[in-house]
């Protein structure tokens, strides 16, 4: 029944989409933070010991819920709470406006409200960056948030609930995106900094859970783009940056739209960090950038197209999987 989960909750959260303050994001936040405070001393097995507590306990709770509902209520129940956990990890709504609010402020040829929106929605001090940088960070921040809201929810759920595991891997993954970026963020905003080896550990786990949708994401990219092109830049950077999840996906978005990304987003980097509390560098003739077109507002429509596309080849293949084991 994972196909009629995540559409159900696609539906559900493209007409009534979860706020950005809820008290279940507000929860998680209170969560990562007492994790931290009451079990990172420091060393690197209380980082791990911190991380298991803050991801694997509640992924463990979502499981016995799934596993009691199936139990004593059947199917149909344990169906319904899927579709409520993947309406809380999955979805285009938590960061789509965003998107939207720069690519019209752009058409409008209002750069300073562009500007402003992206400097709202990460956090940073944008400057005065040229129009054709605006569209390339627009474009890497959305398909970062594509990936980490959507495909790569839409990747674990679907491989764990083959296992009978239920939403699990909805749980597992976004919850392990959110405390690395997290505790990142505190450390660098100063309130109760998480350690340096509780950093280094949610950045291991996180790199790990990520490798697998990353790639995923990026061949689902190149499917219902320009295959050679967006194939041959994700196989050039793996090759120069085997650990770059994050690269990956923006290389293989670079190639399938024809349009040059680099800069910070493509550049290896020894340690996990967020796009929140970034300086967005200028630098344009960077040698990390991937070669294409130069950004154009008309990428980000391209940007669009490619991710529905995609939403319905992965859409069709559950189908497809859904019909092929009730046939069975």
């Amino acid at each position: 029944m994972s196909f009629f989960a995540i559409l159900f909750a696609l539906l559900i959260e493209q007409a009534r989409p979860l706020a950005r303050s809820n008290p279940i994001h507000a929860g998680l936040r209170a969560w990562a933070l007492s994790v931290s405070r009451n079990f990172d001393a420091g060393k690197p097995q209380h980082g791990w010991v911190a991380w298991g507590l803050a991801v694997l306990v509640p992924a463990l709770l979502t499981l016995a819920i799934h596993w009691l509902l199936l139990r004593w209520l059947g199917w149909p129940f344990a169906v319904l709470w899927s579709v409520a956990v993947l309406y809380v990890t999955l979805g285009f709504r938590q960061f789509s406006h965003h998107f939207t609010g720069i690519r019209d402020a752009l058409e409008e040829g209002d750069e300073d409200a562009a500007r402003a929106r992206l400097a709202h929605w990460q956090q940073v001090d944008v400057g005065v960056l040229p129009r054709s940088e605006i569209v390339r960070h627009v474009i890497e921040y959305s398909m970062f948030a594509a990936h980490r809201h959507v495909f790569g929810v839409l990747a674990w759920f679907s491989v764990l609930a083959a296992l009978g595991l239920g939403p699990t891997g909805a749980v597992l993954y976004r919850l392990a995106e959110f405390v690395s970026r997290y505790w990142h963020y505190t450390q660098r905003m100063g309130a109760q900094p998480a350690s340096a080896s509780l950093q280094q550990a949610s950045a291991q786990a996180w790199t790990a859970i990520d490798w697998l949708p990353a790639r995923l994401t990026a061949l689902s990219f190149a499917m219902v783009g320009s295959f050679e092109e967006a194939i041959e830049g994700w196989r050039f950077h793996a090759q120069r940056f085997p650990n770059d999840n994050d690269g990956v996906v923006l290389a293989a978005t670079a190639g399938a739209i024809n349009v040059r990304l680099g800069g910070e987003a493509l550049k290896a980097r020894t340690e996990m960090h967020a796009p929140q509390g970034l300086e967005i560098d200028i630098d344009v003739g960077d040698s990390d950038a991937t070669p294409g077109r130069e950004p154009e507002v008309s990428h980000l429509r391209s940007v669009v197209g490619l991710v529905w596309r995609s939403v319905v080849v992965w859409m069709l293949l559950l189908a497809l999987l859904t019909l092929a084991r009730l046939l069975g």
